[in-house]
């Protein structure tokens, strides 16, 4: 039976992934870890989708503070607010959290083979990465490799599954649709992407700047507007 992990944040792109998991596998199994992070909404929201697709196992990984660093995700520096997308500094992104995404799929990794699972599949995108250089095609291809080195004898090659790494936001928007069909509305209003916890999002920081843009170029209503005062 074809089995898979996913690795949940409870934001759109991890959501999308999830269900396209869901149309590939016989059985899914997904991962949301507990770092500190500034807000516990997206746990909830991880929970929810979870739920709502009805993964074979969820497990919320509890890892504590063990991330440092100065990005406001993990840290009491401000959130910073944006009025367009065009006003998103280039480079490194301030919400960068050092080394995140490596130990991710590192602990990931120890899940997959516990539960036989060769696939990872994880929600970076290269093409709109806003400023995070662990989600580049060239990071998760060394990763893959070095996974696979370090777990040899055990399962075969772990393969770390990225379906939207080339994909724009709007095109991940228009794929989610497609995936999900009758129930995108249902499923996409439990995702939260918004780096101040708000609840269907501040509509300035870089997270809901970047998703808003999405789904008007797709042409799409972000279910999660209507919570919007």
């Amino acid at each position: 039976m074809p089995k898979c992990l996913v690795i949940l944040s409870g934001g759109q792109d991890s959501t999308t992934c999830l269900a396209i998991a869901s149309q590939q596998f016989d059985e899914v199994h997904a991962v949301t870890f507990e770092y500190g992070q500034r807000h516990a909404i997206e746990l909830e929201s991880a929970d929810a989708v979870a739920r709502t697709l009805s993964v074979t196992s969820h497990e919320v990984i509890k890892l504590g503070a063990i991330l440092k660093g100065t990005s406001p995700l993990v840290s009491k520096y401000p959130v910073s607010t944006y009025t367009t997308p065009d006003e998103v500094p280039d480079g490194v992104a301030a919400t960068f959290v050092p080394s995140r995404n490596a130990l991710f799929l590192t602990i990931a990794s120890n899940r997959a083979i516990a539960l036989e699972c060769s696939t990872i599949f994880t929600g970076v995108s290269q093409t709109d990465y806003s400023g995070y250089p662990d989600c580049r095609r060239d990071f998760i291809d060394s990763l893959e490799e070095t996974l696979s080195l370090a777990n040899w004898g055990t399962i075969g090659h772990l393969k770390i599954e990225t379906p939207l790494m080339y994909l724009s936001k709007a095109e991940s928007v228009l794929l989610a649709k497609a995936v999900l069909g009758d129930r995108f509305e249902e499923v996409m209003e439990l995702t939260h992407t918004c780096y101040q916890g708000v609840k269907g999002g501040c509509g300035k920081c870089a997270a809901c700047l970047l998703r808003d843009q999405g789904f008007k170029e797709a042409n799409v209503v972000d279910p999660i507007w209507k919570f919007r005062g």
